[in-house]
């Protein structure tokens, strides 16, 4: 009888376990020396998991030309933020390609040996944002929550996540986690032309936006930093050639006489974005046989 006992509570005990193994666990703290980016991501098995991010691309805030005010103010904002005085949340807003994550990243580097860390968190997992908020809140470091390329669309779940966690919600806002989107929409959610109908005017001629009108704008409103890119002009599209040229090892003669093919490489893409300026530098260079030093 004993021996049979001990088989059943064993077979159970190992029951509990597979049954364990297999229920949501609580977000786990990753390895925080393993790099200065990590990335969230949630598992087909619903378990989320903060994960460094091994390879990170290297850019300066050197290396980012025609953008001196956008880059002013975000610089400005994180290193009060890593000096622990009050900061913002930043939205970053604008035409495609001008610099935004760049620039997020390059600030990541300058400011990662003030313990500056980011975490990458997609839409659709933000509404697992308060629990990652949860997790480093009694970290040391301070973190980036960056967000790329966000847009709602309506009734989305992580959108009522992020405007919680931007708000402080129930609880305060933590002190070491600011949020860093960026966005080719201003107010976050598409916005329709019937939506013009909503506005009201009181005698005064003063004009009142209608609930569905403010509710999209409300998001936006809690970045308390909105800063605004803009598409690059002829000459300041050659500047970031020339830039990503030099970074590229090549020489300055070859830079003068790649002028007219970036131009022609612009224009077949529709846009002289600095995106399209480094992948023509990129395609420039490896022509040529240069190699960076």
């Amino acid at each position: 009888m004993d021996a049979q006992l001990t088989a059943f509570l064993a077979r159970a005990e190992q029951l509990m376990e597979r049954i364990e193994a297999a229920l949501p666990q609580g977000l786990q703290q990753p390895d925080w020396g393993a790099s200065i980016a990590f990335r969230y991501r949630r598992r087909s098995s619903g378990q989320g998991v903060i994960a460094p991010v091994a390879h990170i691309g290297i850019i300066s805030l050197d290396d980012l030309k025609e953008i001196d005010p956008q880059k002013e103010k975000i610089q400005r904002n994180t290193e009060q933020f890593v000096r622990g005085l009050p900061a913002n949340n930043v939205l970053l807003t604008g035409s495609r390609g001008t610099g935004k994550s760049s620039l997020i990243r390059a600030c990541l580097h300058a400011y990662a040996p003030q313990s500056l860390r980011l975490i990458e968190v997609d839409k659709a997992e933000l509404v697992d944002l308060p629990d990652i908020v949860e997790v480093v809140s009694q970290r040391p470091e301070k973190f980036i929550v960056f967000c790329d390329d966000l847009s709602f669309d309506e009734g989305e779940p992580g959108y009522k996540a992020l405007k919680s966690v931007l708000d402080g919600s129930v609880a305060a806002a933590t002190p070491n986690v600011l949020v860093y989107a960026t966005s080719n929409r201003r107010h976050l959610l598409p916005e329709y032309m019937a939506e013009n109908l909503t506005y009201t005017h009181t005698a005064d001629g003063e004009v009142h936006p209608g609930e569905v009108v403010e509710e999209k704008i409300s998001l936006s409103e809690r970045f308390g930093l909105w800063v605004s890119f803009y598409p690059f002009n002829q000459e300041e599209y050659l500047k970031i050639v020339a830039q990503w040229l030099t970074a590229l090892a090549v020489d300055a003669s070859s830079i003068v006489n790649a002028r007219p093919e970036a131009l022609v490489w612009a224009l077949e893409r529709g846009s002289r974005s600095g995106r399209v300026a480094w992948q023509f530098a990129r395609d420039f260079a490896g022509r040529h046989g240069t190699v960076p030093g």
